[in-house]
């Protein structure tokens, strides 16, 4: 795993790029106003140009008046000197969001009969799965 992160391995070309590209959008907010370095991600690099993608055409519109500021910025950037310029495009990019836990209560009555019903049970894995049931009682 740590040489295929140390790009050493058949995907090291791949985490080189990666890397790069991450530097590329690191660079690129810095030089913007944070309300639009918020919106921009770089999606990927070909045939020397750097594909920026934003969330809304709004924020492109801006993106488009930036772009010779930009790209004077980019090419102080190593490994970025031969950028030939950008694509622009708009997608609507949603961070991952962890989905909500629900959290269920379960009343002290109801754990007493969940035990109690343990109690009587022959079958030891469902014995165990009651008593499991029974142990998230409200305390």
């Amino acid at each position: 795993m740590s040489r295929l992160l140390e790009g050493r391995g058949e995907l090291g070309s791949l985490m080189q790029m990666a890397r790069l590209i991450e530097r590329a959008q690191d660079h690129l907010r810095a030089q913007l106003p944070i309300e639009l370095g918020e919106h921009l991600y770089v999606g990927g690099f070909r045939e020397g140009r750097l594909t920026l993608i934003t969330d809304r055409a709004t924020w492109l519109t801006r993106l488009r008046y930036e772009q010779p500021r930009l790209l004077k910025r980019l090419h102080e950037l190593a490994g970025f000197e031969a950028v030939s310029g950008f694509d622009l495009k708009v997608r609507p990019v949603r961070p991952p969001k962890a989905p909500l836990r629900q959290t269920r209560r379960l009343p002290s009555r109801a754990a007493d009969e969940l035990s109690s019903c343990a109690a009587d049970v022959d079958n030891p894995r469902l014995k165990r799965a009651l008593e499991r049931l029974a142990s998230h009682a409200e305390t």
